[in-house]
């Protein structure tokens, strides 16, 4: 058995880890890892776990933690674990960390959108961005696993085929998400109130969310060459779901079965990634509860555009899904063990 450590268990994607890991046949959680709720039973604080997890919260010791765990969850606020983490730790057990503080190699680039001063700038290096379907082969010989963004996941996967096979032009791409509330975190916020959400929505941190040089990363990366975006997220009022539409001029003439064969090239034998039928949007409802990204396309032969969409579960594909297809990687177990979830509806 993996013996697994969540530390920040009690926030949303946390939590989402929880149910999850709790399913997994190979998986033991041995720390419910929670500074606000040290000594009360996790059931107490999410009764859906009654009489499923009998522990009670732990505080956040990593140093402890590595002794006793194969690998570390840090589902934390940015800064968190670069603040703490040294090669004691990374010594003992594989950390894959939910928050942003790995994910961008650019230090400098970190300390500008996150406004916070990185304390371990010694481990972004090793570091392996965890989105599976392009790194898969890097993913299993980390320690050190920096697990993506909500938004750049279903942005990036959405995106990725056209920019790798040169049949867009980068600098055109136009990122419109939508988001659930899920993705704000449980803390109390006024914006987050159920009467600031309902019946309405609203777009937030317009030309400065610091998702924006996470995607401008990996698609520079796919794209050989720097690439700048103009990424806006929204606020929808659902619990879960991220809905991703981006705009891109293409370079040529295209037709529909050579767009098509651009995503089946890198996506075809990607379980947790579905390219749908022509003409079918993806949405929301049909992803909810699982580890899916549901992408597809239109030719916009008008302006010469491609439109690009994608949709998700931010708690699961955009959090905690991710990580544990990560942990499978890292661990040598089948990419699907544990996530093999047939989104709910309704």
């Amino acid at each position: 058995m993996i013996k697994a450590g969540i530390i920040g268990a009690t926030g949303y994607a946390g939590a989402e880890l929880v149910r999850l890991l709790t399913a997994h046949k190979d998986v033991e959680i041995c720390w419910y890892g929670s500074r606000s709720y040290i000594d009360q039973k996790y059931a107490a604080v999410y009764q859906n776990m009654f009489q499923i997890v009998e522990d009670v919260c732990k505080s956040d010791d990593l140093e402890q933690l590595a002794e006793e765990v194969d690998v570390i969850f840090t589902a934390t606020p940015q800064g968190y674990l670069a603040s703490i983490l040294n090669e004691g730790i990374l010594s003992k057990a594989k950390v894959i960390d939910i928050s942003a503080d790995y994910r961008i190699k650019d230090v400098e680039v970190y300390e500008q959108w996150y406004g916070i001063e990185h304390k371990s700038a010694q481990f972004i290096p090793e570091a392996v961005y965890g989105l599976c379907e392009i790194n898969r082969e890097k993913i299993k010989g980390a320690r050190l696993i920096a697990n993506p963004g909500c938004y750049p996941t279903c942005s990036t996967l959405s995106i990725y085929p056209l920019v790798k096979e040169g049949l867009i032009d980068p600098s055109t791409i136009i990122i419109d998400a939508k988001s659930g509330t899920s993705g704000a975190g449980r803390g109390a916020k006024v914006d987050n109130l159920y009467c600031e959400v309902n019946e309405n929505i609203k777009a937030y941190g317009v030309a400065g969310h610091r998702h924006t040089p996470e995607i401008e990363e990996q698609l520079s990366y796919a794209a050989g060459e720097p690439v700048m975006i103009n990424f806006t997220p929204h606020l929808v009022p659902m619990n879960r779901g991220i809905l991703v539409t981006a705009y891109a001029s293409l370079k040529k003439e295209v037709s529909y079965e050579e767009v098509r064969a651009a995503y089946d090239k890198y996506y075809e034998n990607e379980k947790f990634v579905r390219v749908l039928d022509k003409d079918v949007c993806p949405q929301t409802k049909w992803v909810e509860g699982s580890n899916y990204v549901d992408v597809n396309f239109k030719i916009d032969p008008r302006t010469k555009r491609v439109i690009m969409m994608g949709a998700m579960d931010n708690l699961v594909k955009g959090a905690a899904g991710q990580a544990m297809q990560n942990m499978n990687l890292l661990f040598g177990l089948p990419e699907s063990e544990g996530l093999d979830l047939v989104p709910m509806f309704p």
